[in-house]
């Protein structure tokens, strides 16, 4: 009896392009038009908006590190573009392949056969771009996660960019926190306002009382407290280029009698006998296992019957999630986000009493939406500022993060506390007043 054997059997895989392997790996297909520098694409032609990968260094990132990483290592070095879409705002192009792209993992033999067919030479990876801060574990090795020293390099790292950027993008406000739009027709500066004057009023400031700001940035809460509420403010950063510039700002608006910004860390503030204390954005950055000793110093900022306000970004769960690589390793290294319901325990159990909880979620989706705005519309500026590659990350982690708040995947809440007299007073009325 002879065996025959079909000769096909025993020919090589069919080599795959590069727009071949997309096709592949995407579940469904690419919503939008893929072209890449061996000629090759994948999806609709037609479709408005497109994606370029120019080199072989794009493809080496692309096949390193699987998935976003990959994709905004190449893009952020520009080995990857988009088109129909401005980079100072990608929202677009993002929605569509949040929405449509779905990546799949191959079988070991067809992973073989993809990484054949693109070079074996693509799988030593290149250095990362240099707007890419250390991964955790390495940080973790160089110093304690949320230690002073650890956090004041990552807090530089994070803003101290440039000053002019951030005027550009943020506006003449300078605040880099969510803003509150009373209308939607509000401008970003109005909704910026709005804002600081809603945390006034919650914390019921009043002429003559003191108030500690801490991650005060660029000082834009102390300027707007003492300036509208005649109250006499402190504020505190982690940031020497912020605090300079708020120094600034303060002697401009000649509110150096009852204003103040120093170039410190929160938990060096030894003051006492505060009025009120404001946190706006501060949160994100201490690490959920060091919220207890921060309420508790906080609170013992306070006088009996002050006030806190904390304003941060948060979750929509109180499960312990680590941040994406993108947003670790490009924009806030080390930040933690957790539930309103953590915050709100945590405040509990150092003795402050929660008055009022209010979520501003979809107020932080117009927030970014303004700042995408304006980083289109001064996007020459800022390339020559920071260069294309920072102006980049910023484009691609605003838009990301507008999409993030608008879906309930990140919320923003600002909870209100006082503390209270030994007999249980709270100095608080029956019913909030603002």
């Amino acid at each position: 009896m002879t065996l025959h054997t079909d000769p096909g059997s025993r020919r090589a895989p069919t080599r795959l392009t590069i727009g071949d392997a997309m096709d592949r790996l995407v579940r469904g297909g690419l919503p939008l038009h893929f072209t890449a520098y061996d000629g090759s694409s994948a999806g609709p032609p037609t479709a408005d908006v497109g994606l370029q990968l120019r080199n072989e260094r794009g493809l080496a990132y692309l096949m390193t590190a699987p998935g976003d990483l990959g994709m905004v290592r190449a893009y952020v070095a520009g080995d990857l573009t988009l088109s129909g879409v401005h980079p100072g705002d990608p929202y677009d192009a993002l929605v569509l392949l949040k929405d449509h792209t779905k990546f799949r993992v191959p079988a070991p033999s067809e992973a073989v056969h993809i990484a054949r067919s693109l070079g074996l030479a693509h799988l030593r990876p290149p250095a990362p771009p240099p707007q890419e801060h250390l991964p955790r574990w390495r940080r973790a090795v160089e110093g304690l996660r949320h230690s002073m020293t650890r956090d004041a390099e990552v807090i530089s790292h994070h803003y101290d960019v440039s000053n002019r950027f951030y005027e550009m993008v943020l506006g003449p406000s300078m605040a880099y926190t969510c803003a509150l739009y009373e209308t939607p027709e509000a401008s970003l500066e109005e909704a910026q306002a709005a804002k600081f004057d809603l945390v006034c009023r919650k914390l019921d400031l009043q002429p003559g009382q003191r108030l500690l700001d801490v991650g005060c940035g660029w000082g834009t809460m102390v300027r707007h407290a003492a300036r509208e509420y005649g109250v006499r403010a402190l504020g505190v950063t982690l940031s020497l280029e912020q605090a300079q510039w708020a120094k600034e700002a303060i002697d401009r608006e000649g509110l150096g009698d009852l204003a103040e910004v120093r170039h410190l860390d929160y938990r060096d503030v030894v003051d006492t006998g505060f009025d009120a204390v404001s946190s706006i954005g501060l949160t994100e950055h201490i690490g959920v296992r060091n919220y207890p000793a921060y309420f508790r110093h906080l609170r013992d900022r306070l006088k009996p019957g002050g006030r806190l306000l904390n304003h941060s970004i948060t979750r929509r769960h109180n499960r312990r999630q680590e941040t994406g690589h993108f947003i670790d390793r490009y924009v806030f290294p080390d930040g933690e986000l957790i539930g309103s319901g953590t915050i709100i325990s945590a405040a509990q159990d150092q003795d402050l009493e929660v008055q009022h909880s209010e979520n501003l979620r979809l107020h932080y989706a117009a927030t970014l939406r303004d700042w995408n705005r304006n980083l289109v519309e001064h996007w020459d500026e800022c390339v020559a500022e920071v260069g294309e590659g920072t102006a980049r990350v910023w484009g691609l982690y605003i838009a990301g993060s507008r999409i993030g708040f608008e879906r309930d995947e990140v919320e923003l809440h600002q909870v209100l506390a006082t503390r209270n007299h030994d007999d249980g007073r709270s100095d608080f009325p029956m019913r909030p007043h603002w």
